[in-house]
Parts: structure tokens; sequence; C-alpha cells
């Protein structure tokens, strides 16, 4: 972090600056810690053409769930371009592993913004998907929302890059005829949009916060499908999530199809690794 952006930061926050140092902060940004004489902050920065947009999505996430008051984001305090790099400055959380009891909390904190809803499914502003572009127009139904909006772009993209091929891809029809009789009396609910263990701290003091979220409305086993795609949470979040939202007999038929959205994202974003858990999704069910 140089100079001049120290400075302008220092600036923004009407506080001298004692200590930048560089912090984990996922795979597209640099990340920092910022110390001033009474806080923390967290920055990350990125110079992607698209990353203020990134930026202003991921902030207007945040501030969506804070809305709800059913579980924490850190607050946001800006996001800008200094010098072509795009920025985003929030406060720090100092987290710690979570224990049991704190894995029930953050379920049971999760069901409550579940409990959020909407009109539609979808959101008045597309997002992110990590790096990908997300689209989020609204549909009154979850069938169409899902198929139009999540599966058919991703689809199409592996298409585009030779991941895939046309043979491999079902048609709208066919995704239809599968997805109907599971896709029954769902209605929109608020989600994280990318609930892997990554996204989310819990804080010294054990409050749960969620972060990098992919927000918009849709169905809440969505979160749930993505929490158990690289392993899965405690048991203790499973147990007090689904003891406030109940599951059915095609819950586990649906967290696969919603995983194979985020299989689809990752075969976009990381290459042929994830064709054999994409394969095996479009064989048992396409």
């Amino acid at each position: 972090m140089n100079h001049d952006l120290r400075s302008y930061v220092s600036t923004l926050l009407k506080e001298s600056i004692i200590k930048v140092f560089s912090v984990q902060g996922g795979d597209i940004s640099k990340a920092y810690r910022i110390d001033t004489p009474k806080n923390s902050y967290f920055l990350k920065l990125n110079g992607a053409i698209n990353a203020k947009k990134m930026f202003q999505s991921e902030a207007h996430g945040l501030q969506l769930i804070r809305k709800t008051s059913t579980i924490k984001t850190p607050k946001v305090l800006a996001y800008d371009t200094f010098e072509d790099t795009a920025f985003l400055l929030m406060e720090f959380i100092e987290n710690k592993s979570p224990s049991s009891e704190d894995s029930k909390n953050l379920g049971l904190q999760l069901a409550a913004l579940h409990k959020c809803t909407s009109e539609d499914f979808g959101l008045g502003q597309d997002n992110f998907i990590g790096s990908l572009a997300q689209s989020n127009t609204q549909h009154k139904t979850w069938l169409d929302f899902y198929i139009y909006e999540r599966l058919l772009p991703q689809l199409e993209l592996a298409q585009q890059k030779r991941l895939l091929s046309k043979n491999e891809c079902p048609s709208i029809q066919k995704i239809e005829d599968v997805l109907e009789s599971l896709f029954v009396d769902i209605k929109p609910a608020l989600l994280h949009g990318d609930l892997w263990s990554g996204n989310y701290l819990i804080s010294k003091d054990g409050t749960p916060y969620l972060i990098d979220p992919a927000s918009y409305y849709g169905h809440y086993e969505v979160d749930i499908a993505m929490s158990k795609l690289f392993g899965g949470f405690d048991t203790s979040f499973y147990e007090a999530y689904f003891s406030n939202l109940k599951s059915d007999k095609n819950t586990s038929a649906r967290i696969e199809i919603y995983q194979f959205y985020y299989l689809l994202v990752h075969l976009n974003l990381f290459g042929h690794s994830y064709y054999g858990s994409v394969f095996s999704i479009l064989k048992k069910y396409f």
C-alpha cells in the first residue's frame, strides 16, 4: 500500500494511521488491516476494470443484510477509486475459531435472515459471484429465476470457454421438466449467496458476521447447499438452522441442483478440474 493511498485513507478516516499490514482477503483482491490509535479497519484493493462495481455490489449486499437486524456484517465506511485502484473500506472484525455454540448461533441467525422475504426472486441490481457477473433480473417464480439467471448463463459461458460441449448441456425444456417437481411452494428469502466457510467470521465475543455476499432473494436452501459443498459447517449449525426452517423429501436433490450452479461457477473460474463434479450432476439429473 503506497504512501499516497495511505494518506488518502487517513484523510477519509480523519484519523492518523499507525500501522498497515497485509492480511488474507480472498482470491481476488489484496487486503490490509489498518490500525489507528483508537480503531482497526479492513481495506480491500483491486485494480481490475470492474473492481469498483464489484465493491459497490459487495457494499450493497452487506448493507442489505445489515438492515435486516438478523445477523451482523462489518460496517462499510467507503468504496471508491484512487489512482486507478478500487478500494472498499470497512471496520475490522477481530475473529476466532468457532465453538459449537458459535456455530449454533450462526445457524439461528442465518435462519432469521432467510425469513426476510420479497415480492419477487432476484434483486434490483446485478452483482458478482467471485469475479463473474451474476444477473439478478427479477422473476415471479423460482423456476424461471433459477433457470434463466443462474443455470443458463453459466452453461453458456462454459460452452464459450470450451469447458462443456453443446451436447453435454441440457435444453431449457429438459431443465424445466427436471426442476418443476422439485421447486414447489418456494418463497423468496434474502440470501448471502456465496456461503462457504471463508465468508463468515465469529468475532472474539462470539458474534457471527457475514462477509463477501453475493446477495439476492432466492430459495433458502441455496445458502445451505453452498455451505455443504466443500466439507460443510459444524453439525450444531445445521441442527439450529433446521429447527427454524423446514426440509422435505426433495431437499437433498435440490441441494445438489443448487450446488450445480456453484460447480459451474468454479468450472468457469478455475477450469477443467471441476469438470468431473459438473458432469456427475449433469449425468444424474439431466
